[in-house]
């Protein structure tokens, strides 16, 4: 899977199929710091500032998920008030939107599936 770097994980996962360091090539190409962004891989970073530029990414990541939400929200708002229509939205648009609730519709699913009162027992 040489290059094709779908997620980075902040812990070990079952589902990880490849574990690579913070400084490998396929990973800073992932998070926009690497040849693939016009830059090239800074070959004497330490680990620990590679570490650091990982997390920045990731909370870069975590704001732009928050945003989108945001985003989706407001458009379900506006929506709801009679202020736009779904089908005035962009084709694209409409097909993302439609995607994210599907998946927000599952995830909330799956939560309720697999928690139970006793999660909360001490």
């Amino acid at each position: 899977m040489e290059g094709n770097v779908e997620a980075v994980l902040s812990q070990e996962d079952a589902t990880a199929i490849e574990m690579l360091l913070p400084d490998h090539p396929d990973i800073v190409n992932f998070l926009g710091g690497g040849a693939a962004a016009g830059n090239q891989p800074n070959e004497w970073m330490e680990a620990d500032d590679l570490a650091i530029v990982v997390f920045e990414a990731a909370l870069a990541l975590e704001a732009d998920l928050a945003l989108a939400r945001v985003t989706e929200d407001l458009v379900d708002l506006l929506i709801g008030k009679g202020v736009i229509n779904f089908t005035e939205l962009h084709e694209g648009a409409q097909m993302k939107l439609l995607k994210r609730q599907g998946l927000r519709s599952e995830l909330s699913y799956a939560a309720k599936l697999f928690s139970s009162d006793d999660d909360n027992f001490l």
